[in-house]
């Protein structure tokens, strides 16, 4: 067994007393540290970083996290680094935040950064700048994984004022500001929790320019608490009482209904590399959809290489994207009969020059910069789909062409099954919007070309 240690930072959110109840049941920690009332969070994570641990796995979860199930079994046989984990957010679905697996030597490496004081990440995000430096310093990387965990559902008013005045700071890159209007336009008026999360918005706007500095930005997130309780009395707003237990044992058996039906409406993306595969996987974040791109684990390798289909990995998202699935929609719509596909296409001549520049730093056997695992995926996936490991001009041209009739054959007659969307042209959005059933985002399509801008955004 893991020896597994629980950081539990409150600053006396409505359900830190349950929510703290809940993780000692469910995660069984060997020992738990209280970080209590400090502010803003970059000061807490100075406490936390103080703190001498022993055990192989830290667990960090802050007291607007109501975990509701047992996570522990998981704990002990888990290897990974950082596990960044799947919760069900009242105000932005499901998303990944509050609750974080991660491993001991991260945390220690996280002690030995030294930020510059004007750093706008870490300003921003304080945990999430340092673990990022750190696991890019030990060649590790993050794994996502979904678990029944409340987030932010029962909160008092301020809290969701600071927190959504702080989500507006955070949301001022042009896909994060469209995935934070997405979600406000499911806010409906009759939930206060929604009307003052909109308002924190709306204020945080007005009062701090897009070009702020960064100690401006400082300063406005330390007196956020007063803001908001000046608010909140100009709004005439009373605080909300005490959680009760049962409030939360009710949305508990709501939600282990909802999660007791097999959800087999995936999306799969299944253009070819270099086809707007990384940007359509933002476009579908924005939208909602939680997809990985080009998963390469050894759970996936193992399945891919033995020819079953039926991906671990979508027991915690929503679809996939990119040629990990590309060569098998015929074997993904059986075992997912209720999934939709997303074919991206472009200009073949542009397609070519693009796809042949990225191949050509991409060696299939020496690449220092990935794992022996990546490697192993990245050999099979290109014997799968394009039926070689070095770039060749003819053969890519045919495999785009044979690729493409193949798809549109299979689902000549499954109407409302496959969308052929070319993201560099215009309407894009809309066709993407209308196929699942969206409003129309009118603004440009993401344009994302490198692994470090998508997981910058995702």
């Amino acid at each position: 067994m893991k020896k597994v240690e629980l950081v539990f930072r409150t600053i006396g959110e409505r359900t830190s007393d349950i929510a703290l109840e809940f993780a000692l049941k469910n995660i069984k920690p060997d020992k738990v540290h209280i970080i209590e009332n400090i502010k803003p969070f970059a000061k807490a994570m100075e406490h936390i970083l103080n703190i001498e641990y022993e055990g192989d796995f830290i667990v960090f979860m802050d007291a607007d996290c109501l975990i509701m199930e047992n996570m522990r079994e998981f704990l002990d046989k888990n290897e990974e680094a950082y596990i960044d984990c799947f919760v069900m957010d009242k105000f932005r679905g499901i998303i990944h935040t509050g609750t974080h697996i991660t491993r001991r030597d991260v945390v220690e490496e996280m002690k030995q950064i030294k930020i510059p004081q004007e750093d706008l990440k870490y300003i921003l995000r304080p945990e999430s700048r340092l673990r990022n430096i750190a696991l890019e310093k030990l060649g590790e990387k993050k794994v996502f994984k979904r678990f029944r965990i409340f987030h932010d559902f029962f909160q008092y008013y301020e809290d969701i004022y600071v927190k959504y005045a702080l989500r507006e700071l955070r949301s001022r890159s042009e896909h994060r500001r469209l995935k934070l209007e997405h979600c406000m336009a499911n806010w409906h008026n009759e939930d206060l929790d929604y009307v003052i999360a909109r308002q924190a918005v709306k204020y945080t706007r007005n009062s701090i320019p897009s070009n702020a500095p960064s100690n401006e930005i400082s300063f406005f997130i330390e007196n956020l608490h007063q803001i908001a309780k000046d608010q909140l009395s100009a709004l005439k707003i009373k605080e909300k009482f005490k959680l009760e237990l049962q409030e939360v044992l009710d949305l508990r058996v709501a939600y282990n209904t909802l999660g007791s039906i097999e959800n087999d409406e995936k999306i799969f993306c299944i253009g070819l590399s270099r086809t707007g595969t990384k940007s359509l996987t933002v476009a579908l974040y924005i939208l909602g959809y939680n997809i990985i791109h080009y998963p390469s684990d050894r759970e996936t390798f193992d399945e891919l290489s033995s020819g079953d289909f039926n991906f671990s990995v979508l027991k915690d998202y929503d679809g996939i994207s990119d040629i990990t699935v590309s060569p098998y929609y015929a074997q993904l719509d059986k075992l997912f009969p209720n999934s939709k596909f997303i074919l991206t296409m472009r200009d073949k001549e542009a397609w070519l020059t693009s796809f042949e520049r990225h191949w050509s730093d991409r060696d299939p056997f020496e690449d220092s910069t990935q794992t022996e695992t990546y490697m192993k995926v990245r050999r099979l996936l290109r014997a799968s789909v394009y039926g070689t490991y070095k770039f060749n001009r003819d053969r890519m041209s045919y495999v785009f062409d044979l690729h493409i009739k193949n798809v549109l054959d299979y689902f000549k007659d499954k109407p409302g099954k496959l969308l052929v969307l070319n993201i560099f042209e215009e309407g894009a959005w809309k066709k993407l919007c209308n196929f699942l059933n969206y409003p129309v985002i009118n603004t440009r399509f993401p344009d994302v070309k490198t692994n470090e801008q998508l997981f910058e955004i995702i």
